[in-house]
């Protein structure tokens, strides 16, 4: 058994097999990829995720937080675009993990990936909601509060109930994008894309006329002194560094797309990494004129950006704009998490690891339609159920795991796999690597009990499917018993 478990795939030919039933559609370019990156990173983390790191863990100083957070996630990214163009199909690192750690792991981290996909969508179309009621009330309409929060709360690293019914517009939302993503990857990706231009163009509408408007009075003191565990000083910063590394996942979900990208091993590594550039600007600055326009203390509410510009009366006429944009750039990090999460399935499932109903593509619109059904239902009912702060922790501890796999993996590969060739190189990878791997175990190290105990759980439940079905089904297993 313990052969089977650490068996990997060193036939990077059949990693890359497409042939079971009809294929994936090609039609992203570089620039079709690199959107998809901006859709995913841009949204909860600059909306939403930004003020609550400051008011509860970092201040002003959320800024390095963002700058530490970025730079686990440039390690990261330097390997995924290398293994992307080594092996550019849909299942990003559970793949990766399979090529160069072994069975076993390559479960692991596909079982964390479908808690970091769809989890983060759950956690975004909870945000969805702040920004969905603050334009009704601005409008004069006004939700049942039972109707748009959670009914259960994360208060003092415990679960309570709130008496509240559920967060509906979250539901709505994410069936309306669920359909969306049955449709067509084309259909899809042009919507992102159009989502994208739209957010980023706010985005700079805000930084350019907020700027005019910042008190420097409220950066000081720029780290405020330390009160608690992971709260502020610098183990806030860190604190507040793991919290909106949540915001950097956009990256990866562009690789769970490579078998849809006319030419992976070109077009991966540049929507990767520049994607990563651009959204990293553009989120120091959101949080620069955040934190300059009002104290950071009151940045601790669902549209933290909104609250900012409730500050300066001047500012006024970009609220309609912030809210409206808001929701179209939540949505698309939405529609891309429900675009990753069944090709993470279809892949797995074609490897036996999962039941073969996984792996089935519609005939006409070429898309893991089942799978797609799944994800928006499950996530639909995570998003009525829990909370924000809670969710989005535990997708920066998937994703976390994740970028650990990726990074240990390309390392590995340099030594047992030398001859490959690699069309994008890391550079220095003994020391990038190494890097990578310490930055995301040392942002780990900082969740608190109660989010490992809930993944510990979640572990539990992954291996008893593997144990009970995956490992007896493996299509690998089966290859080398033929043998």
């Amino acid at each position: 058994m313990l052969k089977q478990l650490l068996a990997r795939k060193t036939n990077f030919s059949d990693v890359i097999d497409d042939s079971h039933g009809p294929g994936l559609r090609r039609t992203l370019g570089p620039w079709g990829i690199t959107a998809l990156g901006i859709g995913a990173v841009i949204g909860t983390g600059i909306f939403v995720v930004t003020g609550t790191a400051a008011a509860e863990h970092a201040g002003p100083a959320v800024l390095i937080s963002f700058i530490l957070a970025a730079i686990c996630s440039a390690f990261s990214a330097l390997c995924y675009a290398e293994f992307a163009t080594l092996i550019p199909v849909s299942g990003s690192s559970y793949s990766y993990a399979y090529a160069t750690l072994g069975e076993l792991v390559a479960w692991f981290i596909g079982w964390n990936m479908v808690l970091e996909y769809g989890i983060s969508a759950s956690a975004v179309a909870a945000s969805w909601t702040g920004y969905f009621t603050s334009l009704l009330d601005h409008v004069g309409i006004h939700l049942p509060v039972s109707l748009t929060e959670a009914p259960l709360a994360f208060t003092g690293g415990h679960l309570v109930a709130t008496g509240h019914l559920l967060n509906l517009p979250a539901v709505a939302i994410v069936l309306a994008l669920t359909w969306l993503c049955y449709v067509g990857i084309r259909e899809s990706s042009g919507l992102n894309t159009l989502m994208v231009l739209l957010k980023v163009g706010l985005i700079l509408m805000i930084i350019i006329a907020g700027a005019r408007y910042v008190n420097t009075d409220n950066w000081h003191p720029f780290i405020p002194e330390p009160k608690g565990d992971g709260e502020f000083g610098w183990s806030g910063i860190f604190r507040g560094a793991a919290m909106v590394f949540f915001a950097y996942i956009g990256f990866e979900a562009t690789s769970t797309a490579a078998q849809e990208c006319k030419n992976p091993q070109r077009d991966l590594p540049f929507g990767i990494i520049l994607s990563l550039v651009l959204c990293t600007l553009l989120y120091l600055g959101m949080a620069a004129v955040m934190t300059g326009l009002v104290p950071y203390t009151v940045l601790n509410t669902v549209d933290p950006v909104v609250t900012a510009l409730r500050g300066h009366a001047e500012l006024g006429w970009l609220r309609t704009w912030v809210e409206v944009g808001a929701l179209i750039g939540l949505s698309s990090v939405i529609l891309v998490m429900i675009i990753a999460q069944p090709r993470i399935f279809m892949i797995m499932a074609r490897d036996g690891l999962l039941p073969k109903v996984f792996a089935r593509v519609h005939p006409k619109h070429r898309t893991p339609h089942i799978n797609t059904l799944i994800t928006g239902f499950g996530i639909a009912v995570l998003a009525a159920i829990f909370p924000l702060d809670l969710l989005a922790d535990l997708t920066s501890m998937g994703t976390l795991i994740a970028f650990t796999a990726v990074c240990a993996g390309v390392l590995i590969l340099r030594y047992t796999a030398p001859e490959l060739p690699r069309t994008f190189r890391v550079p220095w990878a003994p020391v990038i690597c190494v890097a990578g791997v310490l930055s995301c175990l040392g942002l780990l190290s900082t969740m608190n009990w109660f989010n490992w105990a809930l993944m510990g759980v979640w572990t539990v439940i992954g291996l008893l499917i593997y144990f009970g079905y995956g490992l007896r089904h493996s299509r690998l297993r089966a290859g080398n018993s033929a043998q």
